[in-house]
């Protein structure tokens, strides 16, 4: 009986003891500093924490025994250890996080919508930290992008130098621009959205080139750009950044950190641009910039939840009132047709976030919406729009053994409103257009061995208008043993649904008429790449990274803007043929010990359209293009030089004309820039130096008769066509299209930093 007693006693004792959770507490840190908002969790299992302000954590773990907790942290390599929890013991874990030094280790997110390390990524990502930037500070993020290779901002119009990016020759409406992941700047933006973004809450920027449809949807056809911003507990606690240049231009960034409560953290941006000096060095008539005033406000929220759950929020409103035309233009001649102007009143709200649903899956919802209300003239002609997209997006991951599958649910709602005959119905009275876009997708990375990964991935989209649209694509990585070698092979598929009023600003300048030659399908694209990483370190202290990629993009239905067959006129149709880019890039990026550092890359590229039997290179797209970033640390006296630039070959223009005398292609060209930086203390930094040092400027009669912007003097054939007399030889209209870089000459800049952490 006593046996049996003392028996009952001890399993009741070793059963109260195992049903007793275990603690496992610890610091995550980086030299020496606790790093707040941490991951910490264990491999395997739906337990994890998030460090609070000192670097601190607890896990709760059911039983005794042996696991493998991992800390990782955006912009820091993660680490693992092995623990061996048992019953009398409370386990202290200090894990030490090493900031990532290059761009070649950096965590991505954009190629897989997963947080991956980039030589992990089975999808090629290129990144460019705030640092990057900083060597050509400029005013707006579409200026920024003119230093990274492949990439290309275009300016779309002498008048009001709007523009787009080109991805290897694709135009911007082939390109997505995402902030935070998710689709903000599309249709009206893809014109103006660019500007107004706070470069100071800019953490880094990721580019994919290549279709990315299957993730994104349409638009993502040539490519896309992720605009990461910071988080609030990686902001400083306040910055500024404000500089001003030679020509007038003056740029504020304003931003400061702030806490409402224990669990919410706030990041708050401001960023005001101005310009109101006319120059006319050309001596066209015309301003050879737009002024412009812009305001842009930029608010963040994270909300710490428990067990680490993600759930943060932010919106941006931007407001810019902007204008080109002759010089003696004053708001009174908006509209009018006495003096030429173009003017555009720009009102746009934006909201975005990512909730991380409660469960022991992993669920996320992310959202976003942007309204988008412009009121612009160009000319006499007068352009009202009204443009409102919501978005949202339901994912949930799930790793089984060699299987990390995400799968996700999209819908996008798309109400676009304007005063021309794209909303116009049959019957003559105005129509919104309302598009809705539910999708479904899924892709499933296959770990095949500890050196090689597939991803294999799908997307149907339907369209309200259009139908159904599928969209797969498949990637392989191969890796060495050290991953110091990386290969990378993919082939996807990308489609975009066009609106031409939304995407092309020739379309809106009045000084052609827009024809339509049918309905316009979706475009379609098959996109092949190759990628080659290698990162090579010296015994000196010198790394040297490599990446090397071949490209392959094949369309049907292109739509096609025709600017040749009626100099008076644009004619919009789908190609009855084939488009093609294609080309090579490589990139190097190397860092000496001594703090000299180089980046640098080339793209050759052959953009052209088939038609008929007929091959004709596509207009304004360079065949060579190169961009570097040199730069020297004087470390003992707290100084910095870059020496930044980019050099294109000629690209082929919009003529009106078997009679224009302009030339056919630009000339070779080269945009070069040099700064100094001096550190003073640990908070100010002052720069400056000079843009444009080989002050090149496009050719004084870019636009077409600048001197008659209303055709009074033109005279027209009853098909359209302009007759060529004595005083129009030529046979030219009015034409501000003539355009592929801007018309500012060489100008000084100095500008000043302030971050307290």
């Amino acid at each position: 009986m006593k046996r049996s007693i003392l028996l009952f006693i001890s399993l009741f004792i070793s059963f109260a003891s195992f049903s007793q959770s275990q603690r496992i507490t610890g610091k995550v840190l980086s030299g020496g500093v606790g790093l707040e908002y941490a991951n910490v969790w264990i491999k395997d299992a739906s337990i994890g924490a998030v460090t609070d302000q000192e670097g601190r954590f607890t896990l709760t773990v059911p039983k005794p025994g042996k696991y493998t907790i991992q800390a990782s942290l955006m912009g820091f390599g993660s680490v693992q250890q092995s623990v061996d929890v048992s019953l009398d013991s409370e386990s202290e874990l200090v894990f030490d996080l090493k900031q990532l030094d290059t761009s070649l280790d950096e965590v991505v997110v954009s190629g897989t919508m997963q947080e991956v390390s980039k030589l992990d990524s089975p999808v090629p990502v290129e990144v460019y930290s705030k640092t990057f930037f900083k060597a050509n500070p400029t005013p707006s993020l579409f200026e920024s992008l003119q230093n990274v290779n492949g990439v290309r901002p275009q300016v779309n119009c002498n008048v009001c130098n709007t523009g787009d990016i080109h991805i290897n020759g694709l135009e911007g409406p082939y390109t997505m621009i995402l902030i935070d992941g998710m689709p903000i700047v599309s249709g009206l933006a893809t014109v103006y959205g660019l500007t107004g973004i706070p470069q100071g809450l800019i953490d880094r920027i990721e580019v994919v080139k290549g279709p990315a449809s299957t993730l994104y949807g349409s638009e993502a056809v040539g490519g896309l750009i992720n605009v990461i911003t910071k988080t609030p507990f990686k902001a400083p606690q306040v910055f500024a950044d404000a500089f001003v240049t030679g020509w007038g231009e003056t740029n504020l960034d304003l931003g400061f950190r702030s806490n409402f409560g224990e669990n919410v953290q706030s990041l708050t941006g401001i960023n005001a641009f101005y310009y109101g000096n006319p120059i006319d060095n050309n001596e066209d008539g015309f301003t050879d910039l737009t002024l412009s005033e812009r305001i842009s406000i930029f608010q963040k929220l994270d909300i710490k939840r428990p067990q680490g759950r993600v759930f943060n929020v932010a919106a941006r409103y931007v407001y810019e009132d902007r204008w080109g035309g002759e010089l003696n233009w004053t708001p009174e001649y908006r509209g009018g047709d006495v003096i030429y102007g173009e003017s555009i009143y720009t009102s746009r709200w934006e909201t975005f976030g990512t909730y991380q649903i409660k469960s022991s899956e992993n669920l996320n919802f992310m959202f976003s919406a942007n309204g988008h209300n412009q009121n612009s003239v160009y000319g006499d002609t007068e352009y009202l729009a009204d443009q409102i997209i919501g978005f949202g997006q339901l994912t949930w991951a799930k790793s089984l053994g060699k299987h990390n599958l995400l799968t996700g649910l999209a819908y996008r709602y798309t109400y676009y409103d304007d005063n021309t005959p794209a909303t116009f119905s049959e019957k003559g009275t105005n129509e919104p257009s309302v598009t809705h876009l539910p999708g479904l997708f899924v892709q499933d990375e296959i770990k095949l061995s500890s050196s090689s990964t597939v991803l294999l991935g799908g997307r149907l989209d339907y369209n309200s208008v259009h139908g159904s649209i599928f969209s797969p694509r498949v990637n392989y990585k191969l890796s060495s043993a050290d991953k110091n070698t990386v290969l990378r092979l993919s082939a996807g598929n990308g489609f975009r649904v066009a609106n031409v009023f939304t995407e092309d600003h020739a379309a809106l300048t009045g000084a052609r008429e827009v024809v339509f030659a049918e309905e316009l399908d979706p475009e379609t694209s098959w996109n092949a790449n190759a990628n080659l990483v290698r990162k090579i370190y010296t015994d000196g202290g010198t790394f040297i990274g490599l990446d090397a990629s071949a490209f392959y993009t094949h369309f049907t239905n292109r739509i096609i803007p025709d600017y040749e067959t009626n100099p008076n006129q644009i004619i919009y149709d789908n190609l009855d043929g084939t488009a093609t880019s294609k080309g090579v890039s490589m990139n190097v990026d190397a860092v000496w010990a001594n703090g000299f550092k180089v980046m640098g890359g080339v793209t050759l590229m052959d953009v052209s359209i088939e038609e008929e039997g007929v091959s004709t290179r596509q207009l304004l797209t360079e065949r060579f293009s190169g961009v570097w970033t040199i730069g020297y640390n004087f470390s003992d006296l707290g100084l910095t030089v870059d020496y930044t630039g980019n050099v294109y070959s000629p690209m082929r223009l919009p003529l009106l004309g078997a009679l224009d005398d302009r030339p056919e292609f630009s000339p070779w060209f080269s945009i070069q820039n040099i700064q100094l930086t001096k550190t003073l203390g640990d908070k100010w930094e002052i720069y400056g130096g000079v843009k444009n040092l080989l002050n090149f400027t496009p050719p004084a009669n870019s636009i077409a008769r600048a001197f008659d912007p209303f055709d009074r003097g033109v005279d027209f054939a009853p098909d359209g066509s302009v007759i060529p007399t004595p005083s129009n030889p030529n046979a030219l209209t009015f034409d501000p299209t003539y355009m592929f870089a801007s018309n500012q000459g060489i100008r000084a800049f100095l500008g000043v930093r302030l971050s307290i952490q």
